[in-house]
């Protein structure tokens, strides 16, 4: 065979290896708002979005592209898509068709590869909704209103978050403790939670302020499990937002960790500097941080009851999800899921109850202590009535005998409906 010959084929077989990118896999999540969809690439390839009416369609035309992954296994139910079929287009192209039954806005971009995932496409199709016309009276702005916490379920969708030991994933297991949370804070009169994402699908972490904000939120709480190269590392955090750098290398490795969700769906901070600084020009103007301290330290304490922790105190660094100008947000560091005896854990549901029930007792504590103006918490407390710890032996009939109050009034005034209580729980008295 001739050198020519040999060229020639070497020249081919390097052109049609540049050629085959391939679709291996494809994966679809509902969010509250929007519809997302993940086309797992073995490399980069260029793509053209175009949109079709009479009827809806969403058209997704890859270069050089084929596809193997099977498009049938998408659980289409409650999104807008009624059927996705494909074909070849132009030789050497895949093209996507989404036919759809509502209206939708759709929105595309390519993540290259990283250490977490290869190359990536990703189709965000955002519901349309009519605007109301009828406009909402301020959450904030009404007498005795309740307190809104803001609960956020780090991570999500296509983002998993840390792994740990038979690939536990820590987005599976901090929406485990934000729905227990939410429930805790749901049977509480004077409370109103909100959780941030209720189910499996991504955010972003600006997204994620801006609901609380949206909510009128009074605290942001996020939920995490840490995770570290080394699996020795173990113990439960809490973090707030830091304006002058990390308070310890590990706090400064955690946050750009956490921060990195972002480029995971497709959001770049880099060009956020200048907002960010006005952010944190706000911040320092307000009270807004120093309440992230107190109460992350009232929610570290009683943390401290269930687990074991990696710090004494609230650490800071610079978590993109905490740069909030008005509402106080904290990090809670569940455990590390990549320890193995901490991963054992915090898969487990009794686990994740009391972790809940540690984080409900610490911001419970801290708004009855310290309710926001308006609020039936700061009504009750100006009406009168005394602060009382609950000790080890306590029983809430005894307390109440003890101060002359009956049991009904004692358990109304503190929204407690059975006969459970807490060491180091405080109850307000009822004036007779």
């Amino acid at each position: 065979m001739s050198r020519a010959w040999i060229s020639a084929i070497l020249g081919l077989l390097a052109t049609s290896s540049v050629w085959a990118v391939e679709v291996h896999e494809v994966r679809l999540w509902r969010a509250p708002d929007h519809t997302r969809i993940v086309f797992d690439l073995t490399g980069p390839s260029d793509h053209k979005l175009i949109v079709l009416t009479n009827p809806g369609r969403i058209v997704l035309d890859m270069e050089n592209t084929s596809l193997k992954a099977n498009l049938a296994n998408l659980k289409l139910d409650n999104t807008p898509v009624a059927r996705i079929r494909s074909g070849v287009r132009e030789g050497d192209d895949l093209r996507v068709v989404l036919e759809v039954n509502a209206s939708v806005d759709p929105r595309s971009f390519a993540l290259k590869a990283n250490e977490k995932a290869g190359d990536r496409l990703v189709l965000d199709l955002y519901d349309k909704q009519a605007k109301s016309a009828a406009v909402k009276k301020s959450v904030k702005q009404s007498s005795k209103r309740d307190i809104i916490i803001a609960i956020d379920a780090g991570h999500g969708g296509e983002d998993p978050g840390a792994l740990g030991p038979r690939r536990l994933r820590e987005k599976d297991v901090v929406l485990a403790i934000a729905k227990e949370l939410n429930a805790l804070l749901k049977a509480d009169k004077g409370f109103q939670p909100t959780m941030i994402r209720s189910g499996d699908y991504y955010v972003s972490l600006k997204g994620r302020r801006d609901l609380a904000r949206r909510r009128q939120a009074d605290l942001f709480v996020s939920i995490h499990a840490d995770a570290f190269k080394r699996k020795e590392a173990n113990g439960a955090s809490v973090y707030a937002l830091s304006t002058r750098g990390a308070t310890s290398t590990a706090a400064r490795y955690l946050a750009q960790r956490e921060n990195s969700a972002d480029l995971v769906g497709g959001v770049s901070l880099s060009d956020k500097d200048d907002v960010l600084a006005g952010v944190l020009a706000d911040l320092s103007m307000t009270s807004t941080l120093d309440t992230s301290l107190k109460l992350g330290s009232k929610v570290l304490r009683n943390v401290d009851t269930v687990a074991k922790l990696h710090k004494n105190n609230v650490e800071q660094a610079g978590f993109a999800v905490l740069k909030s100008p008005d509402i106080p947000s904290i990090l809670v560091e569940t455990g590390f899921i990549s320890n193995p005896s901490e991963s054992k854990k915090l898969a487990t549901r009794s686990y994740q109850k009391k972790m809940a029930r540690a984080i409900h007792r610490g911001i419970k504590d801290w708004f009855l202590d310290h309710p926001p103006s308006g609020t039936l918490i700061a009504w009750q407390k100006q009406q009168g009535g005394r602060q009382y710890t609950i000790a080890r032996g306590d029983t809430l009939s005894a307390i109440a005998q003890r101060f002359n109050v009956s049991l009904s009034d004692l358990k109304s005034r503190n929204s407690i409906s059975g006969s459970r209580i807490v060491v180091g729980q405080r109850l307000t008295i009822p004036t007779t």
